[in-house]
């Protein structure tokens, strides 16, 4: 890993005066460096347990996250939903994707199982492919490999079911696969799964490719438009991009699979994701309405900034609210586009801004915009909003600055007093961007609500319009307990 990674987003001349400060400050400089580097790589690397059903993927998830979480039922097909756990080994982090049981050649909510499988292998960093040691390889195993083989992701093989000795030779036949070594692995006991993980670890990055954030310089910005069914996503774009690209039906749900379409607006061109309706949760869902909701996740993980359309004529829904949710989770920046405007009476738009100032409290930093994807109202007022939102996205503040406005704002704010104490933020700094993500070093733990109140601020000074911020607290150790970890 080269220092540029272990540096976040700080030069090293920048990197050698704060660990200076850290220092100074007695913090483990080995602590401040890894939450440094954690910060600014961004999101942990993706590990997807895939396999047909009933060989015992949750039990291996189970065992890999050391707790009893992931549903495990002695009949196939228990696990539906994509389930996504945090796991640690060895000192790495990473999360751990299970997947329901893939098979080929199914219809109806099975056939929406093996699509969801197939979405996890495509959107994780590497792959363990589980087999039942004793049943063999069938041939939904060797379909499958076929499956990972296109996706070209680097695959741990393992072997499961391996209880004792005898169950060894069992594993060695797996070779046949073709994906090297089989790792003999017994879920349930947890024989061999230390081994099989060192090499889940050989086989993830140790920090995930942002591609997203890394497109190159002159390529169009990815914009994904999503919002619940028939909300006018396909209309929009129909009116963005001045002609019918995309099927357009007073049906909910027309739209399967995201269309990229590649749009000239306002002098720029831009590529955009048009979605699938984003409907009930996930695992409520049959068939195509399932599969899409799972590319719709995928086009957001794919695009730089999400355009959120609301039906301005209806209430704003829990389902509106899922959907916010789904994006700033994701890190991207953001805007809401209130669609339908020109339908509204007085009386309808007063009652909507109380219901922003309420429902939407979540992203009142987001760009707004009232549009009319049937008429083609205020359309020119988009491509402003979402460059104000890439501007926050991208926003880096440097070190010295940040904490010359953090010391202003804790002597002008302190920490409330807790248990006779008052912790106090040291210094900070802000290890990436593409969402702003600060580590703050702290004397002591900081209450939630404080956190808020320093991300308000920290958008107040700095701008941060139309972007999630993320702010990690690192706390100091005691001198005592310092000491006995060195020694």
């Amino acid at each position: 890993m080269n220092d540029q990674h272990d540096h976040g987003a700080l030069g090293d001349a920048e990197y050698a005066e704060f660990m200076e400060l850290a220092a100074e400050e007695g913090f483990d400089l080995d602590d401040v460096e890894g939450a440094i580097s954690e910060a600014g790589h961004g999101p942990l690397p993706v590990l997807a347990v895939v396999g047909r059903p009933n060989v015992g993927k949750s039990t291996l998830v189970n065992r890999i996250i050391g707790r009893r979480e992931a549903v495990v039922e002695d009949k196939p097909g228990v696990t539906r939903d994509r389930v996504t756990y945090e796991a640690e080994w060895a000192g790495r982090r990473f999360k751990v994707v299970d997947t329901g049981g893939w098979e080929q050649d199914v219809l109806g909510i099975d056939a929406s199982v093996a699509a969801q499988a197939e979405y996890a292998i495509e959107a994780a960093d590497a792959v363990v492919f589980v087999v039942d040691a004793k049943v063999g390889a069938t041939d939904t195993d060797e379909a499958v490999v076929r499956l990972l083989r296109r996706a070209g992701k680097p695959v741990v093989l393992c072997a499961n079911k391996v209880d004792g000795q005898s169950g060894e030779a069992d594993a060695a036949t797996l070779w046949s696969l073709g994906l090297g070594l089989p790792h003999p692995v017994s879920s349930l006991h947890g024989r061999g799964t230390g081994d099989m993980l060192d090499a889940v670890l050989e086989a993830l990055p140790e920090a995930p490719e942002q591609t997203f954030g890394d497109a190159p310089l002159g390529g169009p910005r990815r914009i994904a438009l999503i919002g619940r069914p028939n909300v006018g996503k396909s209309s929009l774009l129909n009116k963005v991009a001045k002609e019918d690209r995309v099927v357009v039906n007073e049906l909910a749900g027309t739209t399967r699979d995201p269309v990229d379409e590649l749009i000239q607006l306002g002098g720029v061109t831009w590529k955009f994701v048009d979605t699938a309706g984003i409907r009930k949760k996930v695992h409520l869902q049959q068939g195509a309405d399932y599969y899409a909701s799972l590319r719709t996740a995928a086009a957001v993980e794919k695009a730089e900034v999400a355009v959120i359309l609301i039906d301005s004529t209806e209430n704003i829904s829990v389902q509106d609210q899922r959907i916010i949710t789904m994006a700033v989770e994701s890190g991207r920046a953001i805007v809401i586009a209130y669609n339908k405007w020109d339908e509204l009476d007085e009386e309808r738009r007063y009652y909507l801004e109380r219901e922003i100032e309420t429902e939407m409290q979540q992203v009142s930093w987001a760009p707004r915009v009232n549009v009319s994807a049937l008429t083609g109202r205020h359309m020119e007022k988009l491509v402003p909003a979402i460059e104000t939102a890439l501007a926050g996205w991208e926003t880096r503040v440097p070190t010295g600055r940040l904490n010359a406005f953090l010391g202003e704002v804790v002597a002008a704010h302190p920490h409330p007093i807790r248990g006779g104490k008052q912790p106090r933020i040291l210094f900070g700094t802000q290890a990436g961007s593409k969402p702003p993500r600060f580590v703050l070093f702290a004397s002591g733990f900081l209450e939630h609500g404080y956190r808020r109140f320093i991300e308000r601020r920290l958008r107040e000074e700095f701008g941060f319009d139309g972007t999630p911020i993320h702010i990690s607290v690192r706390v100091r150790e005691k001198r005592g307990a310092q000491h006995k970890k060195k020694k």
